[in-house]
């Protein structure tokens, strides 16, 4: 077609000299260059702050169909980033662990956390990044996404249809936060973290997200009693009670780790949980002091 435009407009050009015709006003006999220039391709980009009936691993275009989410949805956008400098380098999408992973993760974390009110992980949330697919990323594309979702339990990932913005659920009343729980326990481990009120007889208590140190994997799985300390630390000052040696007579922990790709991903959350098994508390024991944790 660009060729063909070429040709019939040098043809234009010569009839016009042999006709021996002054140009029309607003032409200067050289039709060449009065064609526009053409515009620049525009890079797909996602929005933020829209929602989506399905989730994404990867952001290919004919999967995006976003909503409002007023309708029902399963994941919201909370935040479209860009990477650049040696996260943005060319070749393949990012692969888990790569310094683009790693850079979008830790950007998710801090715009999700900001926008519902706390660390994301002390409540029933999941985050996904999602990135540009193969043939996207070779072009040039270089976003994030950063996709929020309900999820059942802490025990269970599964994704449910809602209504409504996810952001400032884990702030004031926060329907969604991790409080108390009873621990369904097979032999000496953990089957299932059961929900209940902190009225209700119960065992175990949310304390808080301890951000574990840049260390390998395989590391971090081998040094427990670190992990079990800093939790520990935890419910001291959720508790307040003195950080001390006591505290292995106070309560014990529970704790949930990420798993080894969110890990190599930079997630360093680990969920700690203070655990009193011997006796039923019906109460929370935030600043519940000694004499709600006694040592016993």
């Amino acid at each position: 077609m660009r060729r063909w435009l070429t040709a019939f407009v040098g043809g234009a050009a010569l009839a016009l000299t042999l006709a021996g015709c002054n140009a029309p006003t607003g032409l200067d006999r050289d039709l060449v260059d009065d064609w526009p220039a053409p515009v620049a391709a525009q890079q797909f980009v996602p929005a933020a702050d829209v929602c989506h009936q399905t989730t994404q691993q990867v952001g290919f275009l004919t999967g995006y169909n976003p909503t409002p989410c007023t309708e029902a949805h399963r994941v919201e956008t909370m935040h479209v980033g860009t990477l650049t400098g040696p996260a943005a380098e060319p070749g393949t999408t990012p692969l888990p662990g790569s310094a683009g992973m790693r850079a979008a993760q830790a950007a998710c974390d801090k715009q999700v956390n900001k926008a519902v009110g706390a660390d994301w992980r002390s409540g029933r949330l999941g985050l996904t990044v999602v990135l540009p697919s193969p043939q996207a990323w070779s072009g040039g594309a270089r976003w994030y996404r950063c996709d929020v979702t309900e999820i059942v339990s802490i025990d269970d990932t599964t994704v449910d249809l809602r209504t409504g913005s996810l952001r400032g659920s884990l702030s004031g009343a926060a329907p969604l936060a991790y409080r108390c729980f009873n621990p369904k326990m097979v032999k000496d481990d953990i089957d299932e973290m059961v929900p209940v009120s902190c009225t209700a007889k119960h065992h175990a208590e949310f304390v808080g997200v301890w951000q574990a140190p840049d260390v390998s994997y395989a590391e971090f799985s081998r040094t427990t009693k670190r992990t079990h300390r800093a939790c520990q630390s935890m419910i001291a000052k959720y508790a307040k009670v003195p950080d001390n040696s006591q505290l292995d007579f106070r309560a014990g922990t529970i704790y949930y780790q990420p798993y080894e790709e969110e890990w190599k991903n930079g997630n360093r959350g680990v969920q700690c949980f203070l655990w009193i098994s011997d006796r039923d508390l019906t109460r929370s024991m935030k600043n519940a002091g000694t004499k709600g944790l006694p040592v016993t």
